[in-house]
């Protein structure tokens, strides 16, 4: 098992589009992938244990990953936790 802390960084937190990406990247993972923060944990299984936890921009998670190839996919979520998205552009 292995874990990392990340702080948000997106300036809108993580809302449904980042969490969608970030669900997807987890997707079919034959392990067990777990997210603290705020007070709650929640796995990477469904979008909505995702946005419940409300995230926003400064917030840090504890990312855990338990199963095969368990470094390469803690490092793809910590780049996705801690990543700028581009969507909504700013200003608008």
């Amino acid at each position: 098992m292995v874990h990392a802390n990340v702080e948000v960084r997106n300036f809108a937190g993580i809302h449904v589009r980042p969490s969608g990406l970030i669900i997807q990247a987890a997707g079919g993972y034959p392990g067990k992938i777990s997210v603290e923060g705020k007070g709650m944990v929640t796995d990477l299984t469904n979008v909505m244990g995702l946005i419940a936890m409300g995230l926003y921009q400064g917030d840090h998670v504890r990312i855990s990953v338990d199963g095969p190839g368990e470094d390469e996919m803690l490092s793809t979520l910590t780049d996705l936790f801690g990543k700028n998205f581009d969507f909504p552009p700013r200003g608008e």
